[in-house]
């Protein structure tokens, strides 16, 4: 399958306009994701807290990083993550057994 052709569009963040490049098939989560940006970006200005757009792009790019890394699972390998599995696995096998003894 040929790459993806690029596309440029222009978005607009906290009034300001600028031309983006991205792959045409992520053009729809490229607008959303500026839209959650310009979102993100005017909640810290609107609080008075913070002065100048670079800082409140800092500030937004801050909250945001922290977000999703909070959302990650720290070590999908670890051995926390492990024993949760185990431990659905075996509820599953308890589940499925009393299922078996219906019928």
């Amino acid at each position: 399958m040929p790459p993806a052709k690029n596309v440029s569009l222009d978005v607009t963040i906290m009034g300001r306009e600028f031309r983006v490049s991205c792959p045409e098939n992520e053009k729809l989560s490229l607008m959303e994701a500026a839209g959650y940006l310009d979102k993100k970006m005017r909640e810290i200005r609107d609080t008075g807290k913070v002065i100048g757009v670079e800082r409140i792009a800092i500030m937004a790019a801050l909250n945001i990083a922290h977000d999703y890394l909070n959302a990650q699972p720290a070590d999908p390998d670890s051995a926390e993550m492990r024993s949760r599995i185990d431990k659905i696995g075996g509820l599953l096998d308890q589940t499925l057994a009393q299922q078996d003894n219906l019928f």
